[in-house]
Parts: C-alpha cells; structure tokens; sequence
C-alpha cells in the first residue's frame, strides 16, 4: 500500500478525529455516548478501506501507549478493563469495512453510504458487546443477562447512531467528490 502525502495527512487527521470525537461524549455508564462513531464511520467512507482502518489502527494504538485520546481522557493499559474498549476494538474493522462498502458500488449514490454506515456500526456492536458482557460478568462479576447487556449497551444509543448514520453518509456523499477532483490538497 503506498501513501501519499495527502493519504498520511487525511489518515493521521481522521486519527486526531476520532480522539476529539471521545471528548465530545456524555458520560454514561457502562459506555459513554460521543461522536467518535461518526468519525470512525467517516473515515472508511472518505479515506477508503485500507487507509480508513489504518486510521482507527493509529488511534487505538496512540491510546494503548498511554496518550490519553480515549472517551474520559484516559489512555494506556487499563483501558482494556473498560467495558467499552471492545467498542473502540470495532473502530477498527468498522472503517475498513464502511471503505469496502463505499469502494464495491461504483455508482455515487447517498443508499450506498447510508448502507455502508450501516454495516460499520453493527460491527462495532459486534465487537462492543461481547466485550463489554465479558468486562462487565467475568472480570467484574456482575452476572447481568445478554438482555440487559443489549438493553444498556445496544438499544439506548440506537436513535443517536441512526442520525450519526445519516450524518456521516450525508457528509461522506458531499465530501469524498471534492477530496477525488482536489489533486493538490
């Protein structure tokens, strides 16, 4: 895969994204809500796959060595006792995916992203809530059901990814034609 200077600069900004986007959250338990999912969806979408999922590589491993780029300003190790680090996990497949989708229907249409945001967050719950039932029963010992794991890890933050959903395939649509005719950056 060779990178221009514009792929490292769109990658490293989609990076820096993603942890701002943990700033702006709303402090919930077990999993914060913020607008990193957006970004995350986006960054697929806009950068493509390959260059997308390196993007959300770069974060995760930026929070694993400490800087704190994760929701609640935290970063290193610990995080992996999080129950929402499976969550953060998904960012990764979710915005290699979403690039896939986009990249497979050559047609410039707003389902095709719609759909491709579709298929990323359901990765992301894919990944986040198994993760999060394992933190939150075998390491912490909460015995809760995979009912009550869905209820407060999946279904209070349907209507918010639903329009973070709509947003990014909005934006994506608009933005993706001016970064391809834009040679220079």
């Amino acid at each position: 895969m060779k990178l221009s200077t514009k792929d490292l600069i769109l990658i490293a900004l989609f990076s820096a994204l993603t942890a701002i986007g943990a700033y702006l959250s709303l402090p919930i338990q077990p999993v914060a809500i913020s607008f990193q999912t957006l970004i995350v969806i986006m960054s697929g979408m806009i950068l493509g796959s390959k260059s997308g999922g390196l993007s959300q590589v770069i974060y995760i491993f930026l929070g694993l060595i400490g800087l704190p780029v994760f929701t609640g300003g935290i970063g290193g190790i610990p995080i992996l006792m999080k129950p929402s680090f499976g969550f953060a996990i998904g960012f990764i497949p979710a915005a290699y995916l979403s690039g896939k989708v986009v990249e497979k229907f050559e047609n410039n249409s707003i389902l095709k992203y719609i759909l491709a945001s579709l298929v990323a967050t359901l990765i992301i719950y894919l990944f986040g809530l198994p993760y999060m039932a394992y933190i939150l029963n075998s390491v912490l010992h909460k015995n809760l059901s995979w009912i009550k794991i869905f209820q407060s890890g999946c279904l209070i933050f349907l209507p918010g990814d639903i329009i973070k959903c709509i947003l990014s395939s909005l934006i994506s649509y608009k933005i993706i034609p001016l970064i391809k005719n834009n040679k220079e950056f």
